[in-house]
């Protein structure tokens, strides 16, 4: 699975900043672009299974579907 991520320039404290604008409030950062595209990586993937453990509590169905 790909998600778009966006990496740029932390201008108030140095380093690069990085997030997935379709996964609301998954960031994070690193000192180099490889390095904050490697920690996103792992925000992401804790990102999702945090939501997957949320989903199975509240008994919802989940569907897959082609865009």
């Amino acid at each position: 699975m790909y998600y778009k991520v966006i990496v740029e320039p932390d201008t108030e404290s140095g380093g690069y900043i990085a997030y997935c604008p379709t996964l609301r409030g998954c960031v994070s950062e690193g000192e180099t672009p490889e390095e904050a595209l490697k920690n996103i990586k792992k925000a992401i993937k804790g990102y999702l299974l945090v939501l997957e453990e949320e989903l199975k509590r509240k008994d919802a169905k989940v569907y897959k579907v082609a865009i």
